[in-house]
């Protein structure tokens, strides 16, 4: 009995990660009950309602139930994000405009911070953490060096292709 009570205040207190309004999506009922308050008539009796719900998202918040992003953020996230296959979960925004939006991120630019040969294939780590494995057998006339700057563009059947410091592209894959 005490794991169903568990399983039914996790399942009504977690709160999506953003306040998207895209079809088939709800706002948080926290929210939802905070915009609510806007129809409480007398103004003694609304304040009193916001400063409640203003409460209880700032818990919610506080307890990672409940988090908001602006679009900077979204954008930031997406960068950070880029080469890698992910499942629509809705969080980055569900509007055509939004969707119009990550589909025209096709490239990043970024500086490395290491670079080693696997085998004949290189596996560069970009300042971000993020980790990119030539998967084609091309020679660089140089060999990548931390500092050096790197573009990565979205290239045909879901590869990548970099140049490292302005050389000829070779075709890479996100590892991590």
């Amino acid at each position: 009995m005490k794991l169903f009570i568990t399983c039914v205040v996790a399942t009504v207190f977690v709160a999506p990660v953003a306040f998207a309004s895209g079809e088939g999506q709800r706002r948080p009922e926290v929210f939802e009950k905070l915009l609510g308050c806007r129809s409480v008539k007398d103004s003694t009796a609304r304040l009193a309602c916001f400063d409640k719900q203003i409460a209880e998202m700032d818990a919610a918040a506080n307890r990672a139930e409940l988090m908001i992003v602006d679009r900077g953020q979204i954008r930031k996230t997406r960068k950070s994000l880029f080469g890698l296959t992910l499942p629509n979960l809705g969080i980055f925004g569900n509007s055509e405009a939004e969707r119009r939006e990550a589909e025209a991120f096709t490239e990043i630019e970024s500086t490395i911070k290491s670079a080693r040969i696997s085998g004949y294939r290189w596996m560069v780590t970009l300042e971000d953490g993020a980790r990119w494995v030539q998967i084609d057998g091309k020679s660089l006339v140089r060999d990548p060096k931390a500092g050096q700057k790197i573009r990565i563009r979205k290239a045909a059947l879901g590869s990548f292709l970099a140049n490292i410091d302005g050389q000829t592209a070779i075709r890479m894959r996100r590892e991590n």
